[in-house]
């Protein structure tokens, strides 16, 4: 059975056996004042199967425990097949021909540029769940109920400052997703002056030459951090080719931002044996028994993309979507207590105009989004709360990639910065999160060793070290020529102090002494 059918059917289903219970609770009483909402997805993708699933599991959950509500969200899903044509044509109908009180999607960024200003010139709500970008920001009528990129540059920064990394790499896809994040991330290193050494933008489409030629590219660079934000699928492909050429070894460092980490229960075996060592950062879901119903009840099947297997966890979008249901569900029911004659303006001649920008104006719409932007409840995420129509950051776990899956390392906060986990709690670090960390992580490599961070590479040059020895106090300075190997051998108490100084830097640095000498063996 094709995916997107199968999606849609289910969801049907679903919507249809709550809506009967719920007519059967409001029997005698006040009928049912509909809200007519449209869910733009890629069906077809693992993302937009999963997080549809559990959008009607929602449907179904709230109205199941709220069956004397006299509203009810009434769910037209449509397919917008990985691009933004048809992720805009989908919002279109939707708009001008439904007349649709609210959208729920689109699922990409780069989709929602379109889509939202649509939904201004109609004053109805765009909510999405899964466009991430800060750059999105900020139209009236476009509602994040997730939490925007830039919100998890803190906690990186803070990882990079807990080890006195002073240089790192920016990898990013060219996305609005891969965009958005880039300057919040430079100016939170910048502020605990870490320096970007380097930026690399991957094409969404990127062939394997190409990727190969960024990774030797940075494989000669002396920094050995890397910061990665991309989408799960370019990210894939990038770690495997970076295992094969050795980009994962000891002595690198890589970290991963949440859109590829949150991703990783689901990736095949032998991607995730390509990424052992790296650190993942991303929201933390408080472990409920309503989180633990939401797994029992999503079906997982993924078809479409082989490289990735089925997975009975929940990610933090299919969190996302579940709360966005309940809280516009919530919202429909506010204006619906209210307002209970829904309507647009202008609908006959929005419907014969020859323009299809011409969209009728609803006049439900700003009620629903003031409801929307108000609304305030304890969701699986944790407490759903808007702020300037983002969804307020919560707290972020720190993970670390080892052997079949991921190790909670430890959880941030912008308030209280860094906390151990320990036997499902969290408390204050005994010691320093460097040394906290260091304990608890196993680097690329299956390394116990915290990296410097900064390696001179192969091509790199090697420091050259003048030794000038005059005759005396050798127990200073010495230098001693083997006559019949020309080896040179340096001792004294000032070698030794330049070793110790050297092996203290928070990076390496190759170097080699020479005998600095007149033509004639005197001292220069």
């Amino acid at each position: 059975m094709n995916i997107t059918f199968h999606s849609i059917l289910v969801g049907l289903l679903i919507t249809m056996s709550s809506a009967l219970r719920c007519s059967a609770a409001l029997d005698g009483n006040n009928s049912v004042i509909s809200f007519q909402v449209g869910v733009i997805l890629d069906l077809e993708t693992q993302l937009g199967y999963r997080a549809f699933n559990c959008l009607t599991i929602a449907h179904s959950d709230f109205y199941s425990r709220h069956p004397n509500y006299k509203t009810r969200l009434v769910l037209h899903a449509r397919d917008s097949k990985r691009n933004v044509i048809d992720a805009a044509a989908s919002g279109l109908e939707l708009l001008k021909y439904l007349k649709v009180d609210a959208v729920i999607g689109p699922q990409k960024s780069t989709q929602a540029n379109f889509l939202m200003n649509l939904g201004e010139r109609a004053q109805v709500p765009i909510v999405s769940f899964s466009a991430t970008s800060p750059s999105l920001q900020p139209p009236k009528f476009f509602v994040q109920t997730a939490q925007t990129d830039d919100t998890e540059v803190g906690v990186i920064a803070a990882i990079v400052k807990a080890f006195q990394w002073n240089q790192v790499v920016i990898i990013y896809e060219d996305s609005e997703y891969g965009n958005g994040i880039v300057p919040y991330l430079s100016n939170a290193l910048q502020d605990i002056n870490a320096h970007v050494a380097y930026k690399s933008l991957i094409p969404v489409s990127a062939d394997e030459d190409f990727t190969l030629k960024e990774l030797y590219k940075m494989m000669t660079m002396q920094t050995r951090i890397f910061i990665a934000h991309l989408s799960h699928s370019l990210g894939a492909k990038f770690f495997l080719k970076a295992k094969a050429i050795g980009m994962m070894s000891e002595g690198y460092v890589w970290i991963i931002t949440s859109g590829l980490m949150d991703f990783l229960p689901s990736m095949n075996s032998h991607i995730v044996e390509a990424m052992q060592g790296v650190l993942g950062v991303k929201p933390l879901i408080p472990k409920t028994s309503h989180l633990e119903s939401l797994r029992l009840q999503k079906t997982i099947f993924d078809p479409v993309n082989p490289g990735y297997k089925s997975a009975d966890m929940v990610s933090i979008f299919d969190v996302w979507a579940y709360d966005t249901m309940w809280a516009l569900a919530m919202a429909a029911e506010q204006v619906g207590s209210h307002y209970p004659e829904a309507s647009y303006q202008d609908t006959t001649a929005d419907l014969n105009s020859s323009d299809p920008f011409n969209l009728p104006i609803s006049k439900t719409g700003p009620k629903l989004l003031k409801a929307i932007l108000t609304t305030r409840f304890k969701g699986l995420s944790g407490m759903f709360h808007l702020v300037g129509g983002i969804l307020y950051p919560t707290s972020y776990k720190i993970l670390n990639v080892v052997g079949n899956g991921e190790k909670e390392v430890a959880v941030w906060t912008q308030a209280h910065g860094f906390k151990r986990v320990r036997h499902n709690t969290s408390d204050k670090f005994d010691s320093t999160p460097k040394e906290e960390f260091n304990s608890n992580i196993i680097w690329p490599g299956k390394s116990r060793v915290l990296p410097r961070g900064w390696e001179v590479p192969v091509r790199g040059k090697r420091l050259k070290v003048a030794v000038a020895v005059r005759p005396g106090f050798e127990e200073y300075l010495n230098v001693m020529k083997d006559l019949r190997t020309g080896a040179v051998h340096f001792s004294g108490y000032y070698i030794e102090v330049f070793q110790s100084v050297m092996a203290a830097l928070p990076y390496a640095v190759p170097y080699d002494f020479f005998h600095f000498e007149k033509p004639d063996g005197s001292c220069a």
